[in-house]
């Protein structure tokens, strides 16, 4: 059985279910423990009582970790999140006994194939990284790390053990949004494991870890409904910053990576992706009522006064227009991406 955890607020509830629903699709049977942010997700968890989740409660996790409620007082709330990564595969560890892997995953990800090509690659090692994989002129980028934050997996030995508790007293001493002295939030420590750490395996499979950023760097096909990532098939691809402006059009965000928006993205990538969420979306909004309403009215808030207000959502206009006549946007109609 294969062992998952992530965490999300209600904010993005409907992408963790997502993610959630890919991994039924494709990683049965498995675990996923979910460490909720607001008291909302876990209650709406809770009633969906889904037979592979197992909702964290806040106050649990934080439950006599005087580090981890001192780094709280002084940090953002994103930057308390990040501060927490480690501490969720270690919290799980000493939960449950019977635990012998378990692999961190961001709520944005989206499984399309198995993963059990990425476990094979791990072996009997402790710790498995997934690099950015940037193309050659975004290598500016590493300064925010070599590798991505979004999947790691820790096996419960001394190599394991050692490296998580490392890279929680780091996160604990310093975890903020902003570069300094070499460091960016939970994720640039992960620079130096390879180095540091003893059976630490950075994954090869191109087809896990395909994100915005480095899909300049590969040739994709599909083959009989399969995406082809050069010569591996797509495991999982990280919908990072994908943004709903409207009911009906999304912003992929690729623009910034000079990634083009072709059919294949559209159809085969994005399309599922999208139409998965907005079925999630719909779900929850069926089955939830005054929950989920309150969902929907903390999601894209935008705090500021009026005129900030008002000149942000002009910009914002006018740079989805552009995307739009560009083609780098996506649009849906009737169920369908266009």
């Amino acid at each position: 059985m294969l062992n998952f955890c992530t965490y999300f607020d209600s904010n993005y509830l409907a992408k963790g279910l997502t993610l959630y629903r890919s991994l039924v699709r494709h990683a049965m049977p498995f675990r996923l423990w979910v460490l909720c942010f607001d008291n909302l997700t876990y209650e709406i968890l809770q009633k969906l009582s889904l037979p592979q989740i197992y909702p964290i409660l806040l106050s649990d996790f934080e439950y006599k970790d005087e580090e981890l409620l001192n780094a709280k007082g002084n940090r953002s709330k994103i930057e308390y999140y990040f501060t927490c990564t480690p501490s969720l595969p270690l919290y799980i560890f000493k939960k449950y006994p019977e635990v012998d892997l378990i692999t961190y995953v961001d709520a944005d990800l989206f499984f399309f194939s198995n993963p059990s090509t990425i476990y094979e690659e791990l072996k009997n090692n402790s710790v498995l990284i997934i690099g950015h994989r940037f193309p050659s002129y975004l290598k500016n980028l590493e300064k925010y790390g070599i590798y991505n934050v979004g999947f790691l997996s820790f096996r419960r030995d001394e190599a394991g053990l050692k490296c998580l508790n490392w890279w929680r007293d780091k996160c604990i001493e310093w975890c903020y949004d902003r570069l300094e002295d070499s460091r960016f939030s939970d994720q640039k420590y992960l620079d130096d494991w390879t180095n540091l750490f003893k059976r630490v395996v950075a994954l090869q499979n191109k087809g896990a870890g395909l994100s915005p950023w480095n899909l300049a760097n590969y040739h994709l096909s599909e083959n009989n409904g399969q995406i082809i990532v050069d010569t591996d098939h797509l495991v999982f691809f990280h919908f990072h910053d994908l943004k709903e402006v409207q009911q009906w059009l999304y912003d992929p965000c690729l623009t910034q990576y000079k990634v083009r928006l072709d059919p294949l993205l559209k159809r085969h990538i994005y399309g599922p992706y999208i139409r998965e969420l907005k079925d999630v979306t719909n779900w929850l909004s069926n089955i939830n009522d005054s929950a989920y309403m309150k969902i929907n009215s903390i999601r894209g808030r935008i705090h500021g006064n009026i005129v900030y207000r008002i000149v942000k959502k002009t910009k914002d206009q006018l740079t989805m227009l552009k995307k739009l006549l560009l083609g780098q946007s996506l649009v849906v109609v009737d169920g369908k991406v266009l």
